[in-house]
């Protein structure tokens, strides 16, 4: 039998929309799980059937109604008030047991925007001017569910709309709608994605050969240096040895331009290479970077619980192929 691997993560950074960390003690097939998870199978909320009233706006309806299912939905946990886990407080709307919509299934969202009321209370220069209707025109019939207007404080900061951009609207136009929000998972549409991106990469294994680079001389070792375009080495300045940077880590992405060098430097082609540079087999670097409707942490959080309980689903199921 196998021994049973314990994977870790270790967190470099946290904020609100992005989270980076380190998986360790397990390998590619687990990484790529949790990352693809992250991805299609993290539950969020997301605008899914519009009822319009009055659309006299330069877009169709069906324009404006993949626009607003694209805005993120945000469900303030009561615990914590951040962007939170919805599965608990929500159910999928095939399964749910009422008629048509209901409050455990779903959210509704009143959008009325009326050019010429809104421009009775405008100055008079800029009555004429185009009207931005956006995601915070959107009122939720529950408290705890909002559209996401911005990633974080700094694009708000910056922003010249109160959210997000839904439609322009000019003199005599009007736009009222009603918008169902409901649970679901990206892996049957985009819209109910939680990341804008979820990437890993290989932890890189740097190793100097000391033993090889004491016959260089100092020039030789400064083109070593040198030649990795990620700066990944540095040279002691009071032993002279070549030693790896403190951050390399992070830093190496490329040193294909370092094993050209070091394959003209050797006496013989066998030699051993002065430094090798390996992928780890064992360890990745995530990083993760939220739409707004979770929270990064929460993403990850999220994507673990399911796996968890797929992980507990398919034991039985694989207990039942033994007796077969």
């Amino acid at each position: 039998m196998s021994k049973q691997r314990e994977p870790k993560i270790e967190i470099l950074s946290i904020f609100p929309h992005e989270i980076k960390f380190i998986l360790s003690e397990t390998d590619v097939s687990v990484a790529n799980t949790l990352r693809r998870i992250m991805i299609a199978e993290v539950p969020t909320l997301a605008i899914d059937l519009v009822e319009y009233h009055e659309n006299t706006t330069v877009l169709n309806d069906e324009y404006i109604a993949h626009r607003l299912g694209l805005i993120p939905i945000k469900y303030l946990d009561p615990n914590t008030m951040r962007g939170g886990d919805c599965h608990g407080a929500f159910v999928p709307h095939r399964e749910c047991q009422c008629f048509d919509r209901c409050p455990r299934c779903s959210v509704e969202f009143m959008l009325d925007v009326d050019f010429d009321k809104v421009a009775a209370d405008r100055a008079e220069n800029e009555r004429d001017l185009p009207l931005t209707v956006t995601s915070a025109d959107l009122q939720s019939n529950n408290e705890h569910v909002i559209p996401a207007h911005f990633l974080n404080s700094e694009e708000q900061d910056e922003a010249h709309d109160a959210g997000i951009s839904i439609v322009k609207i000019g003199p005599g136009q009007h736009l009222k709608l009603k918008a169902v929000a409901r649970m679901g998972i990206s892996k049957e549409h985009a819209k109910w994605c939680p990341v804008a991106a979820a990437t890993y990469r290989f932890w890189p294994e740097i190793t100097v050969n000391d033993e090889a680079c004491s016959t260089l001389t100092h020039e030789q070792k400064q083109q070593l240096i040198d030649v990795c375009p990620d700066r990944i080495l540095e040279l002691d300045e009071v032993s002279g040895k070549i030693i790896v940077a403190e951050n390399a880590w992070e830093l190496a992405t490329f040193t294909e331009d370092l094993k050209v060098l070091q394959s003209t430097m050797k006496k013989r082609e066998e030699d051993e290479d002065f430094v090798t540079v390996e992928h780890s087999q064992n360890k990745f670097i995530f990083c993760v970077e939220g739409t707004g409707a979770m929270d990064a942490e929460d993403i990850l959080m999220s994507s673990l619980n399911v796996l968890s309980i797929t992980l507990t689903n398919l034991r039985p199921e694989i207990e039942n192929l033994r007796e077969i």
